[in-house]
């Protein structure tokens, strides 16, 4: 991630922030930005697939 910021606890403050906003879980959204699953993902990629995240049911 290329951008201004303090700290790296400010970044998981941002990041915690958009889990909780989306309902995905904690971890998430960090997860699709920093390590996606098959390739980099754009922004708009990322939001859209924590859009469509639901959790399984148990």
């Amino acid at each position: 991630m290329d951008a201004d910021y303090a700290s790296d606890d400010e970044v998981d403050g941002w990041l915690d922030r958009l889990d909780r906003a989306l309902a995905c879980p904690s971890g998430h959204v960090g997860d699709l930005i920093f390590w996606p699953p098959e390739r980099e993902l754009s922004a708009d990629e990322v939001v859209d697939q924590d859009l469509a995240y639901r959790p399984i049911p148990l």
